[in-house]
């Protein structure tokens, strides 16, 4: 059989063992576009291999498989232990953070070493890492999770991103994180990372959580912090402005975007063929904010699927002007070449 991943969503097995073509491109020649293309980087072990592909930097650095695959275990569940009751689950603890007086500082060096690791691959360009945004059902799947998250109907929109991390039941989880990052930038001197905010639903929660943050050490500003703001919520969109009055620049996450715009659940195979992130109504969103961060003197770029998946809204952003694109690694090449040639043919006819 043939396997192909080579056609956007969807993977297809052939039978039989179908030709082969193999296209090559010289990187010397590779043109230079005026709009930023970074990568999407969640596993620390391929960041060094993929800091050789042309590239502008990291738009998105997730902690989300650092921490499943790293760290394995709750944050709380390392504060306190005493409320895991599930045996098995005590001892995998104990196992994991032997040598540990403190479980709390495991959480902290593990954290900090996966992010330290994709972040000294890319140095010295911006590396976006992504504060923490797994949803109830996904924390309590980590070792110990399962003591500390409540049942939600529907996580999606439920108790996930900024809401938690000025919340009592998250609160020094979150502070966890924030000594990772310290440690990252102060301790290991790789102030190339930059800190997003996932799901912020108000202005007022950003503000929180940027409060938050500098009680923790992360003051915004300091040794060049900038703390960037997920726009993947209509609220973002419609109080742009003054979202950039609290967040230094703006990436737009397409998936969450597309979901609450359009009224689906993403997560959902019902209504799966309803969610286009090139809809029109989509597609008018972005617009909108791309606009109205730059009317406020911000950057924005976007880190969601939908560039890497499909050209032609790659070309979309483009043509509004976004600052940059971060892309799975694999679509990097040909969508800097499409950029690249979209940018001269608008040149040429300006």
């Amino acid at each position: 059989v043939t396997v192909s991943c080579a056609e956007g969503e969807e993977g297809f097995v052939y039978r039989g063992r179908l030709p082969v073509r193999v296209e090559r491109t010289n990187l010397a020649d590779l043109p230079s576009p005026r709009t930023q293309i970074m990568m999407n980087v969640a596993n620390p072990a391929e960041a060094f291999s993929l800091s050789f592909l042309p590239n502008d930097g990291v738009g998105l650095a997730r902690l989300e498989f650092i921490i499943t695959n790293h760290v394995r275990t709750h944050p709380m569940a390392l504060l306190r232990p005493e409320q895991v009751t599930d045996v098995k689950e005590r001892r995998e603890i104990e196992r994991l953070t032997r040598g540990y007086a403190d479980k709390g500082q495991y959480f902290v060096d593990r954290l900090a070493e996966g992010v330290a690791m994709i972040a000294a691959a890319f140095w010295p360009k911006d590396v976006i890492v992504r504060l923490s945004d797994f949803k109830t059902n996904e924390y309590a799947g980590l070792v110990g999770g399962a003591a500390f998250e409540p049942k939600e109907e529907n996580p999606m929109l439920g108790f996930r991103g900024a809401s938690r991390y000025y919340d009592e039941r998250y609160r020094e989880g979150f502070a966890l994180e924030c000594r990772a990052m310290r440690k990252v930038r102060d301790e290991m001197g790789l102030q190339n990372v930059k800190l997003m905010v996932p799901f912020c639903r108000t202005v007022e929660e950003g503000r929180r959580v940027i409060a938050e943050m500098a009680v923790n050490g992360l003051v915004q500003g300091e040794r060049g912090l900038e703390v960037y703001v997920m726009c993947e919520i209509p609220s973002n969109v419609t109080l742009a402005k003054e979202f950039a009055e609290v967040f230094d620049g703006f990436s737009i996450g397409s998936n969450d975007l597309t979901q609450l715009v359009l009224g689906v659940d993403r997560d959902s195979e019902l209504v799966a063929h309803l969610f286009d992130e090139r809809n029109e109504a989509v597609k008018r969103t972005v617009a909108q904010v791309i606009a109205a961060a730059h009317a406020a003197g911000r950057k924005i770029g976007i880190c969601g699927q939908a560039p890497s998946d499909y050209p032609d809204f790659a070309q979309f952003l483009v043509g509004e002007g976004i600052d940059s694109i971060s892309l799975n690694p694999d679509s990097v090449l040909k969508t800097m070449l499409a950029i690249a040639s979209l940018e001269e043919a608008a040149s040429l006819r300006g």
